[in-house]
């Protein structure tokens, strides 16, 4: 027998022993994918069993961070009593708690494992999803108890930097962009489930006496299926009860059939005690999610953001045992100059892309919704445009062609290298942000805005598309730069500073389109995507480039 068969069998074996020192069953001893022979002997099942149950569980995180966008759009067709500010305040509150708790769940992989970590932050949001759809039954439900499960909506974007940071350890480096770039992409479609699905199940009194009455249309929407008039029944509350159908059995199979490796995690200790490792990691999270929104009220966003990553990592050095030790060990990372410029980058990539799926269906809403109208004194006023286009029937589809080529980026970027990909990608931002921009302008002061329609959603589907090209060779290009044990943590850091896009886009584009200047906005991205064609040439591409195209 050879070693390597041997090393296999050993394994084989160890999953029936009884559990010891903290170990159950579903811990791995034993991991070496870099080695062919066990990657295709033992390895690739495992990886491939985990990725396949982290990918569902990441889509419902996706779905329940993001739903916000389409419930605010449907509430102000429903009478609910709250300002435009206001609901573009609620998406951008579980923008920012999203990005902040991706700060902590960083580290959390190598503090309690994969199979636990997976498992609990999947759980966990079935109380935002249990919370809006109670909350949604009562049109008369106070604004505070939205801001709060809009916060904890954010534990589904959380998830995203855990569950890439986990997965990331199963995989070899030749397959990091196969790996990652499935995870993310397809997770990344529960932003376009969400946006079909809740328009489709508002429609119809799915969970019958169990969801309350239904609501009265007070203006005309749209669905995937077709416009629903006013005076039409329905069921808003159904966009957050639809989420538990899935999540009850994923946290099922995240407990039953992920994994643990302990060459990631030694000491992950007794399940309970992992358990309590997350809910203090994500308390922190919370409580710095808060501030950060206090804090929006006394500061500019430029200062609130920083303040807030910047007080979250302070409490994490402040974590109590072997926790602190573990944290302080993986800061290693902000002392690798490429963990800024990769954070740079892929707040290019997927800081658009999560971005742009929070504003932008408010955003077609408020531009397409009112329209000129000159009166006969030759006077300018904005009224309502009784044939605008639903952004219940249109915001999906930027966000399902990005998560549907995520992968193929992820896939291209194996065979030619990530930088390359992500400098021409950036080169078509460039250009498609400040087109969409202009687009925004004709639009917003013209007296038939529906005839700029089309070319804003195409625009904003290249936009789309390039994000998730570039989302996958950013991550490929990570996967390369860094070894094992940098590689999760700094995943997990990028992911949670360029997961912050979910709350500026939607506040940036809410304040220019308030202050009359919409195209302001996409004018302000294209200069910053311009900025990032410099960053990725001087690391990665020039010819004594750090590292040369990873």
């Amino acid at each position: 027998m050879t070693r390597q068969s041997a090393e296999s069998a050993r394994w084989e074996g160890e999953q029936h022993l009884p559990p010891k020192g903290g170990r159950t069953n579903a811990d791995i001893e034993q991991w070496d994918v870099e080695d062919p022979t066990f990657w295709q002997t033992t390895g690739r099942r495992i990886a491939n069993r985990n990725l396949w149950i982290s990918i569902p569980s990441l889509l419902m995180g996706f779905a329940v961070w993001l739903m916000w966008g389409m419930i605010t759009t449907q509430m102000r067709n429903l009478g609910f009593a709250f300002t435009v500010d206001q609901l573009f305040t609620l998406t951008a509150i579980a923008g920012l708690s999203g990005a902040t708790l991706r700060i902590p769940a960083s580290f959390m992989i190598r503090i309690a494992g994969g199979r636990n970590t997976i498992f609990l932050t999947t759980a966990l949001l079935m109380l935002p999803a249990l919370g809006t759809g109670i909350a949604l039954m009562n049109p008369g439900t106070p604004l505070w108890v939205f801001q709060a499960l809009a916060l904890l909506s954010g534990i589904g974007g959380g998830n995203f930097a855990c569950s890439m940071s986990n997965i990331s350890t199963f995989y070899p480096k030749k397959q990091q962009g196969y790996a990652l770039g499935m995870n993310a992409g397809l997770g990344n479609f529960g932003v376009t489930t969400m946006q079909i699905l809740i328009p489709l199940v508002m429609t119809v009194g799915v969970f019958g006496a169990i969801a309350g009455d239904p609501m009265e249309l007070t203006r005309a929407s749209g669905t995937l299926i077709g416009r629903i008039e006013a005076g039409t029944d329905t069921w808003i509350q159904n966009a957050g009860l639809i989420w538990l159908v899935f999540l009850i059995p994923l946290a099922f199979a995240g407990w039953f059939g992920m994994n643990n490796l302990r060459t990631i995690t030694p000491h992950p200790g007794t399940p309970v005690q992992a358990f309590g490792k997350i809910l203090g990691l994500y308390g922190v999270g919370l409580i710095t999610s808060v501030v950060g929104v206090a804090a929006l009220g006394w500061l500019n966003m430029w200062l609130a953001l920083p303040l807030t990553i910047v007080l979250t990592l302070g409490l994490l050095r402040l974590m109590p045992g072997n926790v602190r030790g573990n944290i302080q060990k993986q800061f290693e990372i902000f002392r690798d100059k490429h963990t800024w410029s990769m954070t740079v980058l892929y707040i290019a990539t997927f800081g658009s892309f999560i971005g742009f799926s929070a504003a932008l269906p408010l955003s077609i809403t408020v531009i397409f919704g009112n329209m000129m109208e000159l009166a006969a004194d030759g006077s300018v006023t904005r009224v309502a445009n009784p044939d605008a286009p639903s952004a219940l029937t249109w915001a999906w589809m930027g966000p399902f062609v990005g998560a549907l080529i995520r992968p193929v980026g992820g896939w291209i970027s194996d065979k030619v290298g990530g930088s390359i990909v992500t400098q021409i990608i950036s080169v078509i931002m460039v250009a498609a942000s400040a087109a969409v921009g202009y687009v925004m302008m004709l639009a917003y002061n013209a007296t038939d805005p529906n005839q700029y329609f089309w070319m804003f959603l195409a625009l904003f589907i290249v936009l789309f598309a390039a994000s998730g090209i570039g989302n996958g060779s950013t991550f490929r290009s990570i996967g390369v730069i860094f070894d094992p044990q940098k590689k999760g943590p700094v995943l997990g850091w990028t992911s949670a500073v360029a997961a912050y896009g979910a709350f500026i886009a939607p506040r940036v584009m809410g304040e220019q389109i308030k202050a009359g200047t919409p195209e302001m906005a996409m004018y302000g991205f294209a200069v910053f995507y311009a900025l990032c064609l410099v960053v990725n040439w001087w690391f990665y591409l020039r010819g004594n480039a750090y590292v040369k195209n990873p």
